[in-house]
């Protein structure tokens, strides 16, 4: 059964919507805003062809990076305040100017830099980007008497070469109210839109090309199409970019700054810190230990998958830890959802000190830092004292090691491509989501007890069976049990019951950013609510939550 997605993301997700994993060293350290943009600078293949994004504040700016890289070129954003050699040591085949949310004409409004359109690179402009080619150039832009948001329709007038091989009418997605009236001297206009009097443009000769919609939209239908023609046809791109050439790349690289170093990973199960840890033991061997934090907030039979696929399936060398007992002393009496995030995140700090203690020399430490973090955090030093981590609460200062980050580069669709290829089992490769505090923080509202989440594991799994039974688990982006403080009177065998109620919150999206709630059958829900009721003595309601993000998160707390 196809479920609806939210495709369009309007707001940054909330980190408890992205962690992935309870014992994971897996996200980035927290950096400073305003490090120098020479530490955005990724580790590549220089034999890889390279687009680099420019991003002028759009909510689509990651989203053409990553559409660029499925189309098998390299692509790396980098803020549009970067001097034109930043743009140039990159040696990059072509330049795309994302959209943004200013007017050109606002005080303060992000400028063309116009030494990056003589950097002999091709140049393509999107709705921003392209007022501002357009503005720069001597063209015509000015506000519009109405905007244009959401689905509109493009006449094409002229293909060009742009848009060559697309329909002389094709449906894209628009957002901007300032509007291009005349395309500057030497510029063909290739047509117009609803609203848009010049929607796209070009000028061969100089190899500047822009576009007033989004390519990089699902609403747009031929928008991977004229993407593939500016990369492959008019950039000269080659397109190499794969999992399997991640591969090769990193494990050269992580040999090159480990050298015979001994080396620890944090483990938690979450495609993250899985995928980095294969990584490093595919290019190092037994130098590498795995350190898995079992604290008993796990889903059920999670730490068992863990140590089997690591420990048994790939041999790599694994400390597991049962402090299931540590982690529920710590959480007596806690209620409020930081208070418990804060308690966990300083025992996993003891017990994983104490472990590394043991292991002796590491020196380096392996964290899933992800693309996303990179961007988000202003950059990344590559290799500094662990500052915090928003999985887990904070690393101390004097916990000093050389962090080793090979999916530094990679976004999450990358990572599971990649965990793929080397051979993750599928369940661990596609684990939806999950908060570092694991089930401790949706036990809402009360103390985390190991009755109520032995509750909440058994609900949880039941609903994660059927789910999966339904054939619906790749199709969501997260489904999950929540168990409130709050006890419901029921009737049970001609019996008063006085139960727990169950939660059930089932979402799609694509990226944490929006989210919608999952419209899953009506006779799935029966069949998950009768199980849960009749399989667990303690649970006697069961309710569905049909909140979209915005207004809500997908977590609860």
């Amino acid at each position: 059964m196809s479920l609806s997605k939210a495709d369009i993301p309007s707001s940054p997700p909330r980190s408890s919507d992205l962690d992935d994993g309870g014992a994971s060293l897996g996200h980035g350290s927290a950096v400073a805003a305003d490090q120098p943009v020479e530490e955005l600078a990724l580790e590549r293949d220089v034999a890889t062809d390279e687009v680099v994004v420019l991003d002028y504040g759009g909510q689509y700016s990651q989203l053409i990076a990553r559409r660029v890289r499925e189309l098998g070129v390299f692509s790396e954003l980098l803020p549009h305040h970067v001097g034109v050699e930043e743009v140039r040591k990159r040696s990059p085949k072509g330049l795309i100017l994302s959209g943004g949310p200013a007017s050109v004409y606002a005080p303060g409004a992000p400028r063309l830099d116009p030494a990056l359109l003589e950097l002999g690179i091709p140049v393509l402009g999107i709705c921003y980007g392209m007022q501002a080619l357009v503005l720069t150039l001597g063209g015509r832009v000015e506000g519009a008497e109405v905007g244009e948001f959401g689905r509109s329709q493009l006449t094409v007038t002229e293909h060009g070469r742009l848009l060559a091989g697309t329909p002389d009418s094709q449906a894209c997605w628009m957002s901007h109210r300032d509007t291009v009236y005349a395309a500057p001297e030497g510029f063909a206009e290739l047509g117009s839109s609803t609203e848009s009097p010049v929607a796209a443009l070009e000028d061969v000769g100089r190899g500047l090309y822009g576009i007033q919609f989004h390519p990089e939209v699902v609403h747009t239908p031929y928008g991977q199409q004229i993407l593939t023609t500016f990369l492959e046809d008019i950039c000269g791109c080659e397109r190499t970019w794969s999992a399997a050439s991640i591969i090769d790349e990193q494990v050269a690289a992580i040999r090159a700054q480990v050298g015979d170093g001994r080396v620890i990973c944090g483990l938690s199960g979450g495609v993250d810190s899985s995928v980095a840890a294969l990584l490093v033991h595919r290019a190092i061997g037994d130098q590498l230990t795995c350190v898995f934090v079992d604290h008993g907030l796990m889903r059920q039979n999670e730490g068992e998958q863990v140590i089997a696929a690591f420990r048994d399936h790939f041999k790599v060398p694994l400390v597991a830890v049962d402090a299931e007992s540590r982690f529920l002393d710590r959480l007596k009496g806690m209620s409020e959802p930081e208070a418990k995030r804060k308690a966990i995140g300083a025992e996993f700090i003891r017990v994983f000190e104490e472990e590394a203690a043991r292991i002796g020399d590491a020196r380096f430490l392996v964290q899933g830092t992800l693309y996303s973090d990179v961007i988000e955090s202003g950059g990344g030093t590559g290799a500094a004292t662990i500052k915090s981590h928003h999985n887990v609460g904070g690393l101390p200062e004097d916990l000093e090691f050389e962090l080793v980050e090979p999916l530094r580069a990679l976004f999450k669709d990358e990572v599971r491509a990649v965990g793929a290829e080397l051979g993750l089992p599928e369940r661990l490769v596609w684990r939806q989501p999950f908060p570092g505090p694991g089930l401790a923080i949706r036990v809402v509202g009360g103390e985390a007890t190991k009755e109520r989440l032995d509750t909440l594991r058994a609900a949880d799994a039941i609903l994660q069976d059927e789910i999966r039974k339904a054939g619906l688990y790749r199709e969501l982006w997260q489904s999950f049990c929540v168990l409130p403080d709050i006890r419901t009177v029921g009737v049970q065998g001609d019996e008063r019951t006085y139960g727990y109620l169950i939660a059930i919150r089932a979402v799609t999206s694509d990226d944490a950013m929006t989210a919608d709630w999952a419209r899953l059958p009506y006779d799935l829900l029966e069949q998950i609510a009768s199980r849960m009721i009749n399989e667990i003595r303690e649970v006697n309601r069961v309710v569905l939550d049909i909140t979209s993000k915005p207004p809500g998160t997908i977590e609860w707390e």
